[in-house]
């Protein structure tokens, strides 16, 4: 009998906020399925239960393994799948990374083994966890997303604020691929994935009139909080968000 490949969202970075859930589907799965950006990953990787990890500098710098840990210890001795995610544009070469990590999943679901693949977030957002869960149900294997909280929602309500009332629009927007057109949209903006672009993201933001306040790190030990765009850092961590509300009171 084939195995279940499960993409679990642990939310934005506080354990609290991880779902009752995502913890069963966790403790129940017999692997725990672990995207890693560190080139020095090339291939996919499995460990098998108990063993000691090989690869402990990426259990550390895995926001998502470090969430679930307080709440789930167990995870420690559970089997683990190591799956390269690099952060490039390269269509081709990544294409072939994505195959290979489906690859190895494969062969784990039809052992007859569930994965729980953790994500930051909610995994239809953005999330790493796509890429493999896509081509694993092109396949046939059976496939569930657990649902997460998605760190926009979770940085509105840190902020102590609404995202959007009545008839207002929201936009999730990747800043990575340019936003002067997005910028235009009417409603709430969430800007997501800034990171080293933050100072043309300011520069642009700075020529409109717009309501602007920002979360770096949401939840986390690091979190910070920017209340107008003059006092966001040109360099914000890889986990800062922004929303942009349209009109400055």
């Amino acid at each position: 009998m084939q195995g279940i490949f499960y993409g679990v969202g642990v939310g934005p970075g506080d354990s609290e906020l991880l779902t009752l859930k995502a913890m069963k589907i966790i403790q129940n799965c017999e692997v725990l399925a672990i995207a890693v950006s560190d080139p020095e990953l090339a291939e996919p990787e499995y460990e098998g239960q108990g063993t000691e990890s090989r690869y402990p500098q990426f259990l550390e710098k895995c926001v998502a393994y470090q969430i679930v840990l307080p709440v789930v210890p167990d995870i420690r001795t559970k089997a683990k799948l190591y799956l390269p995610m690099p952060m490039m544009k390269e269509k081709e070469r990544l294409k072939a990374i994505h195959d290979a990590c489906a690859g190895k999943t494969a062969e784990i679901l039809s052992a007859g083994k569930n994965i729980a693949c953790i994500t930051l977030g909610d995994p239809s957002v953005y999330s790493t966890c796509l890429y493999v869960h896509k081509r694993i149900r092109q396949q046939g294997y059976k496939t569930h997303l657990i649902p997460g909280i998605p760190s926009f929602c979770a940085a509105a309500a840190r902020l102590d604020m609404g995202l959007v009332e009545n008839r207002e629009e929201l936009h999730v927007i990747p800043t990575s691929y340019g936003i002067e057109e997005s910028l235009k949209l009417p409603g709430t903006k969430v800007l997501m994935k800034t990171g080293s672009k933050m100072a043309d993201v300011k520069m642009l933001l700075k020529q409109g009139r717009y309501q602007i306040q920002m979360v770096e790190n949401c939840g986390m030990e690091s979190e910070k909080i920017y209340q107008n765009v003059e006092d966001i850092p040109d360099w914000a961590g890889y986990y800062s968000l922004l929303i942009v509300k349209d009109g400055k009171e």
